[in-house]
């Protein structure tokens, strides 16, 4: 690992002395998701993941701010190359999502998931994911609240950490690791083995029976969540019938 004073590296180099030498550490960047993107395009390799101590200006979707205080929580951006046609680049939201939910419930928390990505806790938000595309490359930011006892008040959804649902701190390597392990074993499933991770996540979904209004193309649909389709869509019952959405740029319980 490069440029590491903040973190040993000891739990990330017993994955693999391969996975230890793909992770770049930023004392601080502006954005993890940026820098991900900008070492993509000079070439890096799958999987090279780009971990901060700090971001100044991280984002969630929506250009929603994300905020990881120094110490507190884990922030990190990972390069993939897909070899998965790009039609199916939308189920690596799906993927991630489930991996960073497993990963937190190792340490003894009850996690769900809010279509298409966000991981919740107690109904509060505990992480979130951002996934960006280029041409040839997709960058997977994940921001996990691990150690963060206070937020700010005007967060648009409200918060928790690790620290605040179990009463502890942890390691916030171990969680990591842990993250680095699910998200492995998940973004390998996309193609043949979808239908696991279907399964994993209607489990976890936590808007099914749900009403919900959403934003999809600049329009308002309002409707009951029955789940999630085999392809990974939201399945929206309305006056219509059940519409099955790919995108939505907001989604709010009613």
């Amino acid at each position: 690992m490069n440029n590491e004073p903040d973190w040993d590296g000891a739990a990330i180099k017993e994955l693999s002395p391969e996975w230890a030498e793909q992770i770049v550490f930023l004392p601080q960047c502006g954005s993890t998701n940026d820098e991900a993107r900008k070492l993509a395009l000079k070439g890096a390799e799958n999987l090279t993941v780009v971990l901060t101590e700090e971001q100044s200006v991280g984002r969630g979707r929506r250009g929603q701010r994300w905020v990881c205080p120094a110490g507190e929580g884990v922030a990190f951006s990972m390069v993939l190359r897909p070899e998965v046609p790009s039609v199916l680049w939308s189920r690596f939201a799906l993927a991630a999502g489930l991996a960073v939910a497993e990963a937190l419930e190792v340490f003894g928390v009850t996690t769900g998931v809010k279509w298409p990505n966000d991981v919740r806790v107690s109904g509060r938000k505990i992480s979130g994911i951002l996934v960006e595309a280029d041409s040839e490359f997709l960058v997977i930011g994940v921001g996990i609240n691990v150690n963060v006892t206070e937020f700010p008040s005007d967060l648009e959804f409200p918060a928790t950490s690790l620290a605040n649902e179990l009463g502890r701190q942890e390691s916030r390597e171990a969680v990591l690791v842990t993250c680095l392990q699910r998200l492995r074993v998940r973004l390998g499933q996309i193609k043949d083995d979808f239908n696991e991770i279907i399964q994993a996540w209607s489990e976890r979904c936590v808007l099914t029976g749900k009403v919900v209004k959403m934003t999809v193309g600049g329009g308002q649909k309002t409707g009951m969540v029955e789940g999630i389709s085999s392809r990974g869509e939201l399945l929206l019952r309305g006056g219509k019938g059940v519409e099955r959405i790919l995108q939505a740029d907001l989604i709010r319980e009613i």
